[in-house]
């Protein structure tokens, strides 16, 4: 497996457990994305690191989901994706973090990245279907990286996101801008001929 991929992973998760030291003990429950609280975007974002743990353990024989874009065009076309239920799971997470969540998420970087750096790239079960981990990761970068800066946002922390892993998201979403048929208007956007409407994902 690419090392590139394990070493944005773990550079990711340790940035996003930098934000998450820097959060005032008085925000947890205070606002953190949509209708999640900080907690909860805390836990939803540490679920980055458990699923990669718990998907380690599985195996399964050939992939049907062959890289990021395809994971995350599959996701989008669910309609067992239910929004409550990612809520819910977030705020789970968020609470299984307990009274020290800043701690609680180290525990677990600490475990799940040298899980990762020292696996093989194998065929893994993942709630979308069977994936190499080469492949799964790079979501779970993607993931990382997104909601680590909603943290610093919903924290009022000045911070950038690592290149490495800023570099393979923005990658991963322009694939999916194209792969969703609009690849076209977000070149456009980018080269500063047209604007993006308000609220545009190529996560949709």
């Amino acid at each position: 497996m690419d090392e590139r991929l394990t070493e944005n992973f773990a550079e990711a998760a340790r940035w996003v457990e930098s934000l998450v030291d820097r959060i005032d003990p008085r925000a947890w429950d205070g606002p953190g994305l949509g209708d999640w609280s900080m907690r909860a975007l805390v836990g939803h974002t540490s679920r980055s690191l458990l699923t990669v743990e718990s998907y380690l353990e599985t195996t399964a024989d050939e992939a049907t989901l062959e890289s990021p874009e395809a994971y995350f065009a599959f996701v989008a076309t669910q309609t067992s994706t239910d929004p409550g239920a990612v809520f819910e799971r977030g705020v789970a997470a968020g609470e299984a973090l307990g009274n020290d969540p800043g701690r609680a998420l180290s525990e677990i970087a600490d475990r799940v990245i040298p899980l990762v750096q020292s696996a093989e790239d194998r065929v893994m079960t993942t709630a979308a279907g069977p994936m190499l981990l080469s492949a799964y990761l790079p979501t779970r970068t993607f993931e990382l990286t997104v909601h680590g800066l909603d943290i610093a946002a919903a924290a009022g922390i000045t911070a950038s996101a690592p290149r490495g892993p800023l570099v393979e998201s923005l990658g991963i979403a322009a694939r999916l801008a194209a792969h969703g048929g609009d690849g076209e208007r977000v070149l456009l956007a980018l080269t500063g001929r047209t604007a993006l409407g308000d609220r545009f994902s190529v996560l949709d």
